[in-house]
């Protein structure tokens, strides 16, 4: 059945979402099931790393994916393979049907994993909505456990409420629960065994991520770069009874203390070297489609979506641009395309 020009206020239910066997590859034979959707580009916070304190200029109202647009793209990727979904911003929970969005993927679409990454802030509003929603895990950002020093680089003074958000999440019934820290040389990389000795009496686990150098100042070439495999040495070097375990595909070093309820784990995201296992799709709170982190190509599914797309015309759209997918972000990064200012307006 064709869609009429008001096809984004259609949203497919129960029976009418149908798994394909039909999956996403790339001429790589790479296979992708993890959708990444960012809900919007708004933040509550200014982190120094990912947006100006002036902040970036937003979309209109009308140029973000509606509700019933991102459920429409939900149940497309369903019907495409997606094993697992992550709703990002922006701050994905200053938007107030995420809640609902949440359900949608994970009772109608029976999506296996759905996570969100916050900052935590509004937390403590949604907690009981986003796990009576069968919410899978949360990421929480949290590049400091010092006050003065969270407030430096977020530009706002909202520690504690992040810490007590924090507890709230242990406390509740969703199953996972990680915290992301971007480290930075000169910067944070001091708090290296406080962020260790969190993992002592919380249940979650603290990731050590490098820097993505997305800031319009470049601060990444000041020095303040931390490379994957300096943070790993520093971890055997100053941390006693450390030993690998098993984590994600993401997670490249995973450890934990003897006797820590917790784990440590590191992220190489600007090294590259997940990009021979990458199994990520992007989608913009604009509704553009990016096959890699590091692309400036893009093709917008919200434009053909108000257009009156069929859904094959969509799923053929999806396969033709990942099957054409770079190598690696090193690749791809050189292939002249949008650029956009700040990680808030790519999810």
């Amino acid at each position: 059945m064709r869609m009429n020009n008001n096809s984004n206020n259609y949203a497919p239910q129960g029976s009418d979402i149908l798994r394909s066997s039909s999956k996403i590859l790339d001429h790589h034979d790479r296979e992708f099931d993890y959708l990444r959707l960012a809900v919007n580009e708004k933040c509550n916070l200014r982190c120094i790393y990912c947006m100006p304190e002036e902040g970036v200029k937003l979309l209109n109202k009308d140029q973000y994916l509606s509700k019933l647009e991102i459920k429409r793209i939900i149940s497309l990727f369903t019907q495409m393979g997606i094993s697992k979904i992550r709703f990002t911003g922006g701050e994905p929970l200053l938007r107030e049907d995420i809640p609902e969005l949440i359900r949608y993927a994970k009772n109608e679409c029976k999506i296996k994993q759905v996570h969100l990454t916050t900052n935590g802030i509004l937390l403590n509003k949604y907690l009981d909505q986003l796990s009576r929603a069968g919410l899978s895990g949360i990421n929480i950002s949290l590049d400091s456990l010092r006050p003065e020093r969270f407030k430096k680089i977020t530009r706002r003074d909202k520690l504690q409420q992040v810490l007590d958000n924090i507890i709230l999440a242990q406390d509740s019934v969703i199953p996972s629960l990680k915290i992301n820290v971007v480290f930075m040389r000169g910067f944070n990389d001091d708090e290296l065994l406080d962020f260790v000795e969190f993992t002592k009496t919380n249940h979650l686990t603290v990731r050590f991520i490098e820097l993505m150098p997305f800031d319009a100042h470049q601060i990444w070439k000041t020095g303040k770069f931390y490379k994957s495999e300096d943070i790993l040495n520093d971890l055997k070097h100053k941390v006693k009874g450390l030993h690998p375990i098993t984590g994600s595909n993401t997670e490249h070093y995973i450890f934990q203390v003897d006797g820590y309820l917790g784990k440590i784990a590191i992220i190489p995201s600007y090294s590259r070297n997940l990009c021979i296992n990458c199994n990520r799709i992007r989608i913009t709170a604009d509704g553009c489609l990016r096959n890699c982190l590091y692309s400036k190509e893009e093709k917008s599914l919200r434009d053909l979506i108000r257009k009156g797309a069929l859904d094959q015309e969509l799923k053929e759209m999806v396969r033709d641009s990942f099957f054409t997918k770079h190598k690696d972000g090193w690749e791809a990064q050189r292939v002249k395309g949008n650029i956009r200012e700040s990680m808030t307006q790519i999810g």
